[in-house]
């Protein structure tokens, strides 16, 4: 944290130092003649230039939710639409207040290695960048939001509404903030230079790992599997929707990557991250739909679309740190570990209904291993990738930094889960998940008028 810091305050004094210089030529006097007050009314501008930034792209990662609920509630059946889309919009009201009381002291705040001890309710809490501090806390509260609400497709269609709430609060305001202390917030990775400059390991795989653990602990949908154990199709109740909230998704990401600069100093930067954020998305639906095409023998709508946002995530980590080219071929294998991700967890009996496990959990993976593989430290990280003859270095670095939260995600994931099963169940009775969560819990439809309710 201290390190981001002393590079934003370097970006801000060289810009002002440029400006000044600037001024002075006009002036025909240099800036230290100039009245102090303007030093400081420049700084001021920059710093509200950057905040408006960081603010713009916390808006657009927030308009990821919706995204989120739309790709979710289209895959899944219309008979627990009103559900899954009540599960995200719990997810960033849990995400909100969790983050606020507990979450950015734990991250952000001074302490140790494994977590921070202070600012709980943002009292005494510092920005760990240049902008102002409620600015930094947005932007980093979209993000507690985005993790948590990635289990809910994974455990879609069978788990309790009041668990699912408690579930959402504990990770929001506890468990993503650890591993974001150690990532982001100075913590023990961070001065080993572990890199992941958006989040595919800090949002993508915590929020796969947790899919995976809530999944395993529920269990598959009733009718999913047959009793030879091969995988039952449970159709998708609404494609267009979902293809709407893979575009929000798509669109949210060029806040979700190119904002994680936190400032417009250096646009180079900001254009590197934003192409590369594009190409790997194209690179990642294409390899999908060629790869399932040939595997099935169709191309698959729903392969596409979590191509692409396999693609996304697998460039989240490395966006800043690699070219173009390398970002297609990021996003081409993301592509394909989708695919067959997939397929995998069908074999395994893991009902995931909207692929999230692959997607994130698989991709944050291999886009956080990815950085010791093609990332360049020209570009920012601590040593050049395997690619560029930097060894075995880096690459070291970024696989015992996904190991270790891989592990921690698992064993805490796991025991929370117990706990709330123990407290309050997990999973719907049989005859609550065959008439569908929107009338059994909530009472309601989300297509009023259509009869939804099915007996197998």
């Amino acid at each position: 944290m201290d390190k981001l810091k002393d590079r934003r305050k370097a970006r801000i004094g060289a810009r002002v130092g440029v400006i000044g210089i600037v001024l002075g030529a006009l002036a025909g006097t240099p800036l230290y003649a100039q009245d102090a007050s303007v030093a400081t009314q420049i700084a001021d501008i920059i710093v509200g230039i950057d905040t408006v930034w960081v603010l713009l792209a916390a808006f657009l990662v927030f308009l990821m939710q919706a995204g989120f609920g739309m790709l979710e509630a289209g895959l899944i059946r219309a008979k627990n639409t009103a559900n899954i889309l009540m599960k995200n919009l719990m997810d960033f009201c849990m995400a909100s207040l969790g983050f606020f009381i507990f979450g950015y002291a734990i991250m952000f705040g001074s302490g140790n290695p494994l977590f921070g001890t202070s600012g709980w309710f943002l009292i005494g809490a510092e920005s760990a960048a240049g902008v102002p501090l409620y600015a930094f806390w947005l932007f980093q509260a979209v993000f507690v939001g985005a993790a948590a609400t990635i289990v809910a497709g994974g455990m879609a269609e069978r788990m309790k509404f009041p668990a699912y709430v408690i579930y959402s609060f504990l990770i929001s305001a506890f468990v993503y903030p650890i591993v974001g202390h150690w990532i982001w917030g100075g913590g023990w990775l961070a001065s080993l230079g572990f890199a992941d400059f958006a989040g595919s390991t800090v949002v993508h795989a915590v929020g796969g790992w947790a899919a995976f653990i809530g999944t395993r602990a529920l269990g598959p949908r009733i009718g999913k599997f047959g009793p030879d154990g091969k995988p039952n199709v449970i159709s998708a109740h609404s494609l267009p929707l979902a293809s709407l909230g893979m575009f929000l998704l798509w669109f949210g990401w060029f806040g979700f990557n190119p904002g994680s600069t936190l400032g417009v100093g250096d646009g180079s930067l900001i254009a590197r991250v934003a192409i590369n954020t594009n190409l790997a998305a194209a690179a990642g639906a294409i390899a999908a739909t060629a790869t399932v095409w040939m595997v099935v023998g169709k191309p698959d709508l729903t392969m596409g679309m979590n191509g692409a946002l396999a693609g996304l995530v697998a460039i989240t980590a490395p966006c800043a740190f690699v070219e173009p080219g390398h970002a297609i071929i990021i996003g081409l294998i993301g592509g394909v570990i989708v695919v067959f991700g997939v397929l995998f967890l069908d074999r395994r009996r893991v009902d995931d209904p909207v692929g999230a496990i692959a997607v994130h959990g698989m991709n944050g993976i291999w886009g956080t291993v990815a950085v010791g593989i093609f990332g360049q430290a020209a570009l920012g990280v601590a040593n050049d990738g395997l690619w560029f003859g930097g060894g075995f270095t880096q690459l070291g670095i970024q696989l015992l930094g996904t190991v270790t939260v891989s592990v921690f995600i698992i064993v805490v994931m796991g025991l929370i889960f117990k706990l709330i099963d123990a407290v309050v169940g997990l999973r719907v009775p049989r005859n609550e998940e065959l008439k569908g969560l929107d009338v059994a819990e909530h009472g309601t439809e989300a297509y009023g008028g259509f009869q939804v309710f099915t007996t197998e």
